[in-house]
């Protein structure tokens, strides 16, 4: 007797049937309950669905996301169309007046960013600072500069292996690309170190945020027998000193937040600060940077030009480049990530795509801040106290997209001019890449400054980074990009390592809060609450004797029930 037959035989005595006595009564059962086996599976089967039924949930799927996602496609598609009308202008040789009317409105948008640059910094390390105690802050510090050095010192060693490995120097592109010959500028390291540590102590706060100081030669007036006939001198040029301004806004918040109730109302008007500049960058950011994006990019790529000259000349320079940096933000950063936190880097890269592709529009670090900070905090939900330290920081310090550029073009240059490179030029490049790369500013093509330092270590005419203006443009964007994917990806390593304390932390902060709350006669009173509290009463102590019996009576009665009610808490 079969499964079926006996499930049959079951359903029949269930409705109370007989048991079949025959195989035709066998057969008759079986029948009917198959009928209604079929039955209950058509019941519970889900109706099939159409093409057209698939398409229709498919598309409201898409709309829904294209709606929750409408920024990050918009800013893609702003891409895309600058890319494609800039190729169509090239076509039409617009005049150099014609190309500065397209760009003016990605001009605006530098601006604007940039305006709320300083203000964002300020308001945004004081207020998370000041909600960290030393110890904590300290740490997280420690954490952040370990993980800048390391991927700044692998990024600086990956450019070098596929500089060397690719070989794209030929001494015969210096005949064919004009080099401007001009005096050659002396940079030392000394000097470049001595200035990261003048910038860190600015002597003005006011001028540092317009000015920062730096070492040149200038030729002496007179030269005394045996002398040098330059002589180092420090001048102010143009350019917010970014270094000087974390170091004072650190110190000033950890200070501020150590002060207790006294230093709250200095805390809370950062924090107010904050959250305005926020809204006015999320304003000008959801409005306006598509439009932007876009005439930044179209009115770049019409102003260059030869550009198919250009790229036959320097295509395998620029291949090695780009080769270098995907190797760096598709293997190296993610998998220190995952190494580190077990999570996967494709999710978290998704968070911050909005991020990564406005800094490869804008070509700037700092400009990309504020985005930078939304995407980290409301996409990725990492703490505020922990991007807003982590990420002000490395939009000035990590710059691993620098050093990697860097060191391929310093490499590039030797090959170019019939040098070959032993291990101690090598590390000499890595070394002075790294240090450099935290010298450069976080504006565009500031890696063509930085790098004099680097040739200069090496003993290469410096004259030879005219070289790597024309194709600057586009590798600035995406060094840049890999910049501000090392800072998001450093942000999520240290928010995940400090989690726990910061757990603790806060914890400690609701316990303390409710020991500050204030009860007659309790101990953990604060002295200053207390006598306050008892001058208070004593001036509207009331006159009549009976009045007086009352209060006391309410008063005692009302530290009862909060004596009471703080027990309950604790």
């Amino acid at each position: 007797m079969s499964l079926r037959q006996r499930i049959s035989g079951a359903i029949a005595v269930l409705r109370g049937a007989p048991l079949p006595t025959s195989e035709s009564q066998a057969a008759q059962i079986e029948k009917m309950a198959g009928d209604d086996c079929d039955d209950i599976e058509e019941g519970d089967r889900p109706p099939s669905q159409s093409f057209s039924d698939r398409a229709i949930i498919f598309k409201d799927e898409m709309m829904l996301w294209m709606k929750d996602n409408s920024l990050l496609v918009w800013t893609i598609a702003g891409v895309l169309a600058g890319c494609f009308f800039g190729s169509i202008g090239r076509l039409a040789d617009f005049s150099e007046q014609t190309i500065m009317l397209i760009s003016f409105p990605g001009e605006i948008l530098m601006r604007v960013l940039k305006m709320f640059i300083l203000p964002l910094i300020m308001s945004s390390l004081i207020a998370g600072m000041a909600q960290l105690d030393a110890r904590c802050s300290g740490r997280i510090g420690m954490r952040a500069l370990t993980y800048y050095m390391s991927t700044t010192i692998l990024a600086a060693i990956i450019g070098i292996c596929v500089v060397l490995v690719m070989h794209p120097g030929d001494p015969s592109i210096k005949s064919h690309v004009e080099v401007a010959r001009s005096d050659e500028a002396r940079v030392s390291t000394l000097d470049a170190i001595l200035d990261i540590v003048r910038n860190m102590v600015p002597e003005n706060l006011v001028q540092a945020c317009f000015q920062q100081v730096q070492t040149t030669y200038a030729k002496r007036k007179h030269v005394q027998p045996g002398e040098s006939p330059i002589e180092p001198v420090l001048v102010y040029k143009d350019g917010t000193n970014v270094m000087g301004l974390i170091v004072f806004c650190i110190t000033f918040g950890l200070l501020a937040g150590q002060m207790g109730p006294r230093g709250r109302l200095m805390v809370d008007f950062f924090v107010v600060l904050n959250d305005i500049v926020m809204a006015l960058v999320s304003f000008v950011i959801n409005w306006y940077s598509p439009f932007g994006i876009m005439c930044l990019i179209a009115g770049k790529i019409m102003s260059i030009a030869n550009l198919a000259a250009t790229a036959q000349m320097l295509g395998l320079y620029i291949v090695t480049v780009v080769l270098g940096l995907m190797i760096h933000g598709i293997v190296t950063l993610p998998s220190i990530f995952w190494l580190v936190t077990r999570q996967n880097p494709a999710v978290f890269f998704k968070g911050i795509i909005q991020s990564w592709i406005t800094a490869a529009g804008t070509a700037s670090s700092a400009v990309t801040l504020p985005i930078t900070f939304r995407c980290l905090e409301e996409n990725n939900k990492v703490d505020p106290r922990v991007s807003r330290f982590v990420v002000s920081v490395g939009a000035t310090v990590n710059m691993d997209g620098t050093a990697l550029y860097e060191a391929v073009a310093a490499i590039f240059i030797a090959q170019v001019n019939g040098i070959s490179l032993g291990i101690g030029e090598v590390i000499t490049v890595s070394l002075t890449a790294t240090l450099a790369s935290i010298g450069a500013a976080s504006i565009p093509s500031a890696a063509l400054i930085t790098m004099l330092l680097v040739l200069t270590a090496l003993g290469l005419p410096t004259s030879d980074v005219s070289l790597l203006f024309a194709v600057d443009w586009f590798l600035d964007r995406v060094r840049t990009s890999v910049n501000v994917l090392g800072d998001c990806f450093g942000a999520g390593i240290v928010y995940h390592l400090s989690k726990d304390e910061l757990v603790k932390m806060d914890e400690l902060k609701r316990l303390e809060d409710l020991q500050e709350v204030v009860v007659p006669g309790s101990p953990l009173r604060p002295p200053v609450v207390l006598q306050q509290q008892q001058h208070q009463q004593t001036q509207e102590a009331p006159k009549s004797p009976n009045l007086d019996a009352d209060a006391k009576k309410t008063a005692a009665a009302d530290s009862d029930t909060t004596e009471l009610t703080i027990e309950t808490k604790i």
